[in-house]
């Protein structure tokens, strides 16, 4: 009996996993998983992350090059660059890379409705939004997804990874799901 080909799951992490898994010097579980996993890094998420210097700007804009990480191209880091170099005082800047991850899944729910999209967030308010998600996609908190790692054998501990983040500088979110 042939076995079924296993489903392509793109991972789009946002800023904050980027930011705690840097701090804790542990980029690449984020390609771990077992299965076909693809990470792909949005280029608002990517700018947020590196734009200014911080403890981990430049190790995430190093591994996203020595590791090849695609970087998706949207309309939203376009409008954003746009307005910067046009001189917009009034330009939005809070959680243009949410509105850009949306952007990505919304595209890949339409380019590749068979690819299963994963967005990672940290953020507890997007826990909570109404952040309107593809049928062929998920949303997973940095927690959940340390955890997974953890239950499937590919990590030993979930909380060393955390206690890594937190003593190297993080400030890592304490608020647990489902509150």
């Amino acid at each position: 009996m042939a076995k079924a080909p296993e489903t392509l799951v793109v991972l789009l992490p946002d800023s904050g996993p980027l930011i705690t898994l840097a701090y804790a010097d542990a980029l690449d579980l984020l390609l771990k998983p077992g299965w076909p996993v693809q990470v792909q890094v949005v280029d608002m998420v990517l700018h947020e992350v590196t734009r200014n210097a911080t403890p981990t700007s430049e190790k995430i804009r190093q591994w996203v090059t020595d590791r090849s990480i695609p970087v998706l191209t949207t309309r939203t880091f376009k409008h954003f660059l746009s307005a910067q170099s046009g001189g917009e005082t009034k330009q939005r800047k809070s959680n243009l890379g949410e509105i850009a991850i949306q952007e990505a899944m919304n595209e890949l729910a339409l380019a590749a409705p068979t690819t299963t999209g994963v967005f990672l967030f940290e953020d507890h308010k997007i826990a909570r939004a109404s952040f309107l998600l593809p049928d062929n996609c998920r949303k997973i908190s940095t927690r959940a997804f340390l955890l997974f790692l953890e239950g499937k054998g590919w990590i030993d501990s979930a909380a060393e990874v955390e206690r890594a983040a937190i003593s190297n500088g993080r400030n890592f979110s304490r608020l647990r799901f489902p509150p």
